[in-house]
């Protein structure tokens, strides 16, 4: 009776401390995005400067390119050393990073490396918590409760990513090292917590560390994200860098490398690791193969929204409504409040249905809502009446509530006990290089788009306003993506291009004009529609994608699942 009431009280410590590391780890993925205005001013760096888009990209690419590459490694390590030691140190080495981000001693390009370092840093921390915490909570819960624990952890961390978007604003608002402050007292009395309440109760199995499989996966992943963050940028005067020699070179290399890891961890002709790192035979599992497969779908098509809606946002939407651009970061994270709460309500409701009908139902239905969400604000206008957008936001938040709870609580159910750690590694993995993908897949996608009818558009509207048609055509020339990036760091990209120079030079109506709210939004509307129907429609053919995995996931099975 007493262990059982241990048990009992422990399961709750376990679930509210990993909750707080996945809440805490996937705010500070997303928390940096809204803030970067306010980071690259205090920094004293132009971001938009020739040769600084870099910067920019690497600040929001470096977290998720550590998380991407290492969760299943850790995970691995977990199953090997034990999940919660792995995870306590991951907790200590995020709030070490923390406090190193926020005592930034640098200013310009130096500020930023030393910014862009400790984030991976603290990524590498976030990776060991994101690695671990579904397997605690596996071990820890009972089957007939697992997919309610799962669901709030992974609800929490999906949320996670879209309260970063608000609470960046906030925080950036008052100073931009409050943004690195925040993680500090959470992630010390984390560790602390976490060090004297979570205790080993899984499986432990000790193995020789599987170098070739870390190696060769660390590199692949590591070369194929490092690519798509060049190829998004400008080259020889391609709007987007996917031209670029370098760009081809590193994404074939890092597909060489990953077709060696799975010749490796598969034991072709007799070589590899007795204990490779990644289990590929939990493939053959069906709930764990098809689970994954809609994971990394759905993480991609989810990450090119929250991208496409700041920009949508911040660029078009708010100004058009009178909004000032240096307003609009805060205001854009408010506006997808609906987003975070349909997560918030669908989330815990459904994982804990899934644990008496079956994943499938919720997370195949789920899919089904995230897609006619997507459907939906492909059809709307560009200057959308707001209940409207909200209640497609909030049905898109209520769907990947509904699926992503049950998905992962049928994942980790499939798999034997002894192998959590790595399962929850490689589901980690799909859904972090989804995020990753997403960022070179629809950027590329809506420069694509907006390459076609943005210069033509650009030089019109601006010569009309008395620029000369010289400078308004090198104006136009720039790539979209500097344009993008202007909206996306809630600046007037006019004022940014034209700068005090030519804009002197014009009559004081035309310079208001110019400088106004409603200029850019109107000029640029048309051909970020394009773009937006190019982008949300790739987003509706991943996620009906989705649904078929889902939905071919089988019955309610849980053959592999250790009862308590």
């Amino acid at each position: 009776m007493l262990e059982r009431t241990k048990a009992e009280r422990y399961k709750w410590v376990a679930l509210s401390n990993t909750t707080l590391g996945m809440l805490m780890a996937t705010i500070d993925g997303s928390i940096v995005i809204i803030s970067l205005p306010a980071i690259f001013r205090g920094i004293g760096l132009d971001p938009l400067a020739p040769g600084n888009i870099g910067y920019l990209l690497w600040m929001i690419m470096g977290y998720l390119l550590v998380s991407a590459v290492l969760v299943v490694a850790l995970g691995r390590l977990g199953d090997m050393f034990g999940r919660v030691r792995m995870y306590n140190i991951g907790f200590l080495i995020f709030a070490i990073a923390s406090i190193a981000l926020s005592l930034d001693p640098f200013r310009a390009q130096s500020g930023a490396l030393w910014l862009i370092g400790w984030r991976m840093v603290q990524a590498f921390g976030g990776a060991m918590l994101t690695a671990n915490s579904a397997a605690i909570l596996t071990d820890a819960f009972p089957a007939r409760q697992r997919g309610m624990a799962l669901g709030v952890n992974q609800i929490t961390a999906l949320a996670g990513q879209f309260l970063g978007l608000l609470l960046g604003g906030v925080l950036a608002a008052v100073d931009w090292r409050a943004v690195f402050w925040v993680s500090v007292p959470v992630g010390v009395v984390g560790t602390i917590w976490s060090y004297r309440s979570l205790r080993e109760t899984g499986e432990r199995h000790r193995a020789p560390i599987d170098w070739a499989g870390n190696l060769t996966f660390a590199a692949g992943t590591a070369l194929i994200l490092a690519s798509m963050t060049y190829g998004i940028q400008p080259y020889g005067g391609h709007p987007t860098g996917w031209t670029n020699p370098k760009v081809l070179t590193g994404i074939g290399i890092g597909v060489a490398l990953l077709a060696a890891f799975v010749a490796i961890e598969s034991r072709l002709f007799g070589l590899g690791p007795a204990a490779p790192m990644f289990r590929l035979g939990l493939f053959r599992i069906r709930a764990f193969a098809a689970g994954n497969l809609a994971a990394l779908l759905v993480s991609i098509a989810r990450g090119g929204m929250q991208f496409m809606l700041i920009i949508w946002l911040q660029g078009i939407w708010l100004p058009l409504h009178g909004y000032r651009f240096e307003d609009t970061p805060l205001w854009a994270g408010i506006f997808m409040l609906p987003l975070t709460a349909g997560f918030l309500v669908a989330g815990p409701v459904s994982g804990y249905l899934s644990d008496r009908f079956g994943a499938r139902l919720f997370s195949t239905t789920g899919l089904v809502l995230v897609a006619a969400a997507f459907a939906g604000l492909l059809l709307i206008p560009v200057n959308f009446p707001y209940p409207l957008f909200a209640g497609l936001l909030l049905l898109s938040g209520l769907g990947q509530g509904m699926f992503a709870a049950p998905n992962t609580s049928a994942i980790m159910s499939s798999v034997p006990a002894d192998q959590r750690g790595v399962a929850s590694g490689m589901r980690g993995t799909f859904q972090n290089a989804g995020t990753s993908l997403s960022i070179g897949v629809f950027f590329s996608l809506m420069v694509a788009g907006l390459a076609r009818a943005l210069p033509d558009t650009l030089t019109t509207g601006l010569s009309a306003q008395g620029v000369p048609h010289d400078v308004a055509a090198s104006v136009a020339s720039l790539p979209p993506v500097s344009t993008l990036f202007a909206a996306f760091l809630g600046s007037n990209p006019i004022e940014h291009l034209l700068g005090g120079a030519v804009l002197s030079t014009l009559p004081p109506g035309n310079v208001a004009t110019l400088t106004g709210h409603e200029f850019f939004p109107n000029l640029i509307a048309q051909p970020f529609h394009d773009g937006l129907v190019v982008v949300f429609g790739a987003a509706v053919v991943m996620t009906l994608l989705a649904t078929a995995a889902s939905a071919s996931r089988g019955h309610h099975v849980r053959q592999h699942v250790r009862q308590h």
